[in-house]
């Protein structure tokens, strides 16, 4: 059995980790840790694990975690990861990583949007973005991932085809998202709180949103040319989900039917990518507490435009569940262990 260890595992993605590696088939829970609930059991925190998993929660010893595990999932905020990471990565640990630290290629763009010296820039050559669909064979050989965001999740599976096929104008690219309250984490602030976010609906970090650059990055690379997006994420009332809207202008004359064949063809061995037929669209009730990402396509011939749907849980196919994804690549495992259940519809 794999031995894993959570850095994080009390925040909402760690414990969707705890919840999918709970059950995975060829892995076993070692070490939980949470510098807020040391010496409580998870299960005291969550009672839902009462009775299943009864583990305690650890205070941080890299030592003790990089002898104890196989695999190290942090789950932590941006900077803090990059600080923790170095040493369990030398001590030969294979390492997923949950926040923004190990996602970009240049420093400089986590810099200037995160606001912060990178923590650790010398790992970043070593690091591979974490999008399975994109960059499978380079996981497979890495010990470090930069497990996506939520919101890029989403957007680039959604696009990716379409970029790829030389099929859109990648300098008309608008992205409008919305995601569940929980994609803000678990840490309580007013703006989160029940009354303020119940029977609401508001665009947040308009333009400056921080998954913007990292979204970006991946479609540059599959354009093969600079790509820049306007990307607007809203929040509303609802505990998880993702839904992004994503507009285009087409390239050249070219039908429904065409570009659906592309993205099927696109996805076609992809196990947790599904593409809707002519005339349906995907919802975030379709993958709620599933790995799997629903995209259907529309083509709006009167403003020459492709809109593409795209719905993922933003705590599974958006954060755990991809990490899962990710150490069944590193590993050599079958991609879909821990993962094959379907999600929940009510």
């Amino acid at each position: 059995m794999i031995r894993v260890g959570i850095i994080g595992a009390t925040g909402y993605a760690g414990i969707e980790l705890v919840r999918l590696l709970y059950s995975h088939p060829d892995a076993i829970i070692t070490q939980i840790i949470s510098q807020s609930f040391v010496g409580k059991k998870i299960s005291d925190v969550y009672p839902h694990l009462k009775g299943i998993l009864d583990i305690e929660c650890r205070e941080l010893n890299t030592d003790e975690l990089s002898a104890q595990c196989d695999v190290v999932f942090t789950s932590l905020p941006q900077g803090t990861s990059g600080e923790v990471i170095p040493s369990l990565y030398n001590a030969g640990c294979t390492i997923i990583d949950l926040s923004a630290d190990f996602r970009f290629h240049d420093a400089t763009v986590y810099e200037q949007w995160y606001k912060m010296p990178h923590p650790a820039p010398q790992l970043l050559p070593d690091a591979i973005y974490g999008l399975p669909e994109l960059h499978r064979a380079d996981i497979a050989k890495a010990r470090l991932v930069g497990n996506p965001g939520c919101y890029p999740t989403a957007t680039l599976l959604g696009l990716a085809p379409a970029v790829k096929a030389g099929a859109i104008d990648t300098s008309s690219i608008i992205v409008d998202v919305k995601s569940g309250v929980s994609g803000a984490g678990r840490a309580s602030s007013l703006e989160y709180s029940f009354c303020e976010c119940d029977e609401d609906m508001k665009a947040y970090k308009v333009a400056q949103h921080r998954h913007t650059p990292e979204i970006e990055q991946e479609l540059s690379i599959l354009a093969q040319n600079d790509v820049v997006i306007s990307f607007t994420p809203h929040l509303i009332p609802m505990k998880r989900g993702i839904l992004a809207t994503i507009y285009a202008t087409l390239k050249d004359d070219i039908s429904l039917e065409a570009l659906l064949n592309i993205y099927k063809n696109f996805y076609k061995d992809e196990p947790f990518v599904h593409i809707y037929e002519n005339g349906t669209l995907p919802s975030t009730k379709a993958v709620a507490g599933s790995n799997h990402c629903h995209i259907g396509l529309t083509v709006d011939e009167r403003t020459h435009r492709i809109i593409i749907t795209s719905a993922i849980d933003n705590l599974v196919k958006g954060a755990a569940g991809q990490a899962v994804q990710n150490m069944n690549i590193m590993l050599g495992l079958n991609e879909t262990a821990g993962l094959a259940s379907p999600g929940y519809y009510l």
